[in-house]
């Protein structure tokens, strides 16, 4: 996360956790000329739009008192999706047996972008059966991960 994004999970990370709810990501991007401040929730039930509403009102008033941004903004809650993103170990505990979609900075086995199942994961890499082999896949080696949605 760059500095900005880690400053906003610092200050809204235990709101979000007070309320139930977990904090899987942040962005702070600029769309044409606009800004957007995009929190992405979750819980094991699922989120709804009271949550998001919820955490908007908590989070938007904090921000307001603390003024960690210089620019104006459009603050947005959300849900991760069904393709969310997986980062922290737990994600990747969370969603095992689950299929995910793995890109690395560098090939491994001569790939960059693996679509298959998670096996197992620590602090030090994942395992993931693609293609009915199982391939080992160094945390720091990822670029990003999530799920696929299986429709």
């Amino acid at each position: 996360m760059a500095k900005i994004e880690e400053i906003i999970a610092g200050i809204t990370g235990p709101i979000i956790e007070e309320n139930g709810m977990e904090l899987v990501d942040i962005e702070f991007v600029k769309e044409g000329q606009e800004w957007f401040l995009r929190i992405f929730i979750d819980k094991e039930t699922g989120i709804t739009l009271d949550d998001c509403e919820l955490i908007s009102r908590s989070v938007e008033k904090i921000l307001d008192d603390q003024d960690p941004i210089n620019q104006v903004y459009h603050l947005e809650v959300s849900s991760p999706g069904l393709e969310r993103p997986l980062k922290k170990t737990r994600d990747f505990q969370r969603f095992q047996g689950r299929l995910i979609q793995v890109k690395t900075f560098i090939p491994i086995a001569g790939k960059k972008k693996f679509i298959g199942k998670l096996i197992n994961t620590n602090d030090v890499d994942i395992s993931m059966e693609v293609e009915k082999e199982t391939i080992i896949i160094p945390r720091e080696k990822i670029s990003k991960a999530n799920l696929v949605w299986e429709g």
